[in-house]
């Protein structure tokens, strides 16, 4: 197994690129050499927003079913959000290894800020035509609402170039594994190596392991914490994400042979990194992928 200070790589690479100005203007340049060797996204622009609202479930509901639950989030998918076009893309994903068995997150994401705005204004809009008789567009939120716990909590984050897309969308369950960073910001960094050994790492490792079916990294843009930063790894199974972690090392060690290099390697990033990170792993509902 590889070493934290290792796995986190790509975390402070990219969170660094989020921070720096200069690298940012870099961007597209360099990302346009990545997409011709990896599924990297194309039909969303790089610094799309993603925010992410993280409901309950409602325990207290005794006469409620898994399959009327998914019916009506599938008939709010099919009514709403696959109609509005400014919702780039959207996922649900549930509680599958959290401290939280209730937890469900809903996902979209959007071009920039204003879209998020009038996302709403446009859903507003297609509420009231999917359901026009009022009567009965209040009993389907009414019901819909008695799934769902009265507290919630909202986060923003801002995609970073570097994702490892998706080639198909999932027809079935698929595991999100999330593991969300602490980084910090070292008065001595430089850009220019940051970016350099940010695309070296993606080329040599993230985008060669087979057992990474999608990755997303995102920073924060709004939220508790600004020093998050939110990794998400699309696997087929829990299996997968041990031998991604394995397949990860294998790779690194194929890039950076001796143990000399792969210590200045590491030793090069370590001081970037206060050391806590946190898992979760979820699963997503395939029905209502965006």
């Amino acid at each position: 197994m590889m070493n934290n200070a290792r796995r986190l790589l790509a975390v402070l690479i990219l969170a660094l690129l989020a921070a720096s100005p200069l690298l940012a203007q870099n961007k597209k340049a360099k990302t346009s050499d990545a997409k011709a060797k990896t599924d990297t996204k194309a039909e969303a622009p790089l610094n799309a927003l993603v925010t992410v609202t993280t409901l309950h479930r409602n325990l207290k509901k005794k006469d409620g079913s898994n399959k009327e639950w998914l019916a009506l989030e599938r008939e709010y998918f099919d009514k709403v959000t696959s109609k509005n076009n400014l919702i780039l893309g959207s996922n649900v994903l549930t509680h599958y290894f959290t401290s939280d068995n209730t937890e469900i997150l809903l996902v979209s994401a959007y071009a920039n800020w204003d879209d998020i705005e009038k996302a709403a204004v446009r859903s507003d809009e297609l509420v009231k035509a999917g359901w026009p008789d009022e009567k009965a567009r209040d009993a389907f939120f009414a019901k819909r609402a008695s799934y769902y716990a009265d507290n919630h909590s909202d986060e923003i984050y801002q995609e970073i170039a570097g994702g490892k897309m998706m080639k198909t969308k999932p027809s079935g369950p698929m595991l999100y594994y999330v593991r969300k960073t602490h980084f910090a910001y070292p008065e001595d960094r430089s850009q220019q190596d940051f970016r350099a050994l940010f695309d070296k790492y993606l080329q040599a490792v993230t985008y060669k392991n087979d057992y990474v079916k999608g990755y997303y990294p995102h920073v924060h843009a709004w939220g508790a914490n600004n020093t998050e930063f939110t990794e998400v790894f699309v696997v087929d199974s829990l299996a997968d994400v041990e031998k991604m972690f394995d397949r990860d090392d294998e790779l690194f060690k194929a890039a950076w042979k001796t143990d000399a290099e792969q210590k200045q390697f590491d030793d090069s990033f370590n001081k970037y990194f206060d050391g806590t990170h946190s898992d979760y792993i979820y699963r997503c509902v395939a029905e209502l992928i965006k």
